[in-house]
């Protein structure tokens, strides 16, 4: 257990992440995201692997760390908690068109066995979705402190997010990353990569299904 605490991002994948890691970095943080190394030592119960990689970073967010908001709650004190949020039909056309076709160990662990493509199962999809929603409110319902809840389709910006971190308001205009342009941008270099990343993830998802984590 340590005694500084950090900014960890408790929001599911498309719901304003990338814009939140992009705000965090104006205000001169650094912010770690996405990790499908931490995977396996999630599995395992390994949180000294996870500590060390989060110690790297003064604010982490997106996959794995929204699901295991209640073990770094425990393991780092003091820490703030950001849960980005969006309307929940948006969020999953959103999140289907982002997975797509591509089955992976990361997004079995979150929405089930067999359930990682959204566009499979929206029912289960949107379910997993705002159960977790629901489920970080609910741990931090008495500590209001700790919980800042974002949704910027709706315009949060700057002056929410400040006041939560007792930090100045910068001059910058609040950034917006949207990731779909990029998809967009990328989609020949994604197919290109696409049969060896379902090689890599198979192998992945069979290899923790063997191991029984």
């Amino acid at each position: 257990m340590q005694k500084k605490g950090k900014i960890i991002g408790v929001g599911f994948q498309k719901t304003g992440t990338s814009t939140l890691r992009d705000a965090l970095r104006a205000l001169g943080y650094t912010v770690g995201d996405t990790r499908y190394k931490l995977l396996i030592p999630i599995l395992k119960k390994d949180f000294k692997t996870v500590l060390k990689e989060v110690n790297r970073y003064d604010a982490v967010e997106d996959n794995p760390y929204p699901l295991i908001f209640k073990e770094l709650d425990e393991l780092i004190p003091n820490s703030k908690f950001i849960l980005t949020i969006r309307e929940e039909e948006s969020w999953y056309k959103s999140v289907k068109r982002h997975i797509g076709e591509l089955r992976d160990p990361m997004h079995e662990w979150i929405y089930g066995k067999g359930k990682g493509l959204p566009k499979d199962d929206k029912e289960n999809t949107i379910r997993v979705y705002n159960n977790h929603n629901q489920s970080v409110i609910e741990y931090f319902k008495d500590r209001p402190e700790d919980l800042l809840i974002l949704d910027f389709t709706k315009g949060d910006k700057w002056d929410k997010l400040c006041k939560f971190l007792n930090h100045e308001i910068p001059t910058l205009p609040f950034p917006h990353a949207n990731n779909a342009k990029k998809i967009k941008k990328q989609s020949f270099l994604k197919k290109l990569n696409m049969r060896k990343k379902k090689i890599k993830y198979g192998i992945q998802i069979a290899y923790i299904n063997w191991r029984g984590l």
